[in-house]
């Protein structure tokens, strides 16, 4: 299993939110005894576009680009991951009673003031090692102290299909043949049929 590191590499530091991601992740890959995708051998759902997201991309190497990574933007925290080998899928949703930070009051008043201030090198230091163990924290939780897990049927979704670019009538820039909307008997990319629909 990759390790947390190459996540906070990727991510571009180490956070709750990564975190949970990894612990999904590893949870996905000992309950569907499944390893990273090479190509679209698993196929993860998330249901929110937070920090959770770059780990499962690192882990199970799920990606926009290979279509295997799916976003529905319902600003909640559950991930379905399934395995198209073995025709199994679970759905974690992050628990209610979950809150990791709440007994570390000094990581979260570093973090408000973090926001709103610069902090010194000596109170970035001190955030850092706190992060750290609130993260090791969280990969270390029983499951089921996290996330409410259950076995759900496979998904219907194809694998990702390659679409011919058409260029648009308005703009001239290539646009996915399946993102094309007609107007008018031109045809348009989005943001061109956007604005001549709103003229």
């Amino acid at each position: 299993m990759i390790k947390f590191e190459k996540v906070t590499k990727f991510h571009g530091h180490a956070c709750p939110g990564s975190a949970i991601g990894y612990k999904a992740s590893k949870i996905a890959i000992e309950r569907l005894k499944i390893d990273s995708s090479e190509d679209e051998e698993i196929l993860a759902i998330v249901e929110n576009d937070s920090c959770a997201v770059d780990s499962i991309q690192v882990v199970l190497s799920c990606t926009f680009g290979k279509g295997n990574l799916i976003f529905n933007d319902y600003g909640k925290n559950v991930y379905t991951i399934a395995s198209r080998d073995k025709n199994k899928a679970i759905r974690l949703a992050l628990k209610k009673s979950f809150n990791p930070i709440k007994a570390n009051s000094k990581f979260r008043e570093l973090k408000e003031k973090e926001r709103n201030n610069p902090i010194s090198i000596e109170e970035k230091n001190e955030l850092k090692a706190i992060t750290k163990k609130v993260c090791e924290d969280i990969i270390n939780m029983e499951d089921s102290d996290i996330f409410s897990i259950k076995e759900v049927k496979m998904p219907k979704i194809e694998k990702a299909k390659i679409y011919k670019s058409l260029a648009c009538d308005k703009c001239g820039e290539l646009t996915a043949e399946h993102r094309i909307k007609e107007l008018e008997s031109k045809k348009l990319c989005i943001p061109c049929y956007e604005s001549l629909k709103q003229d």
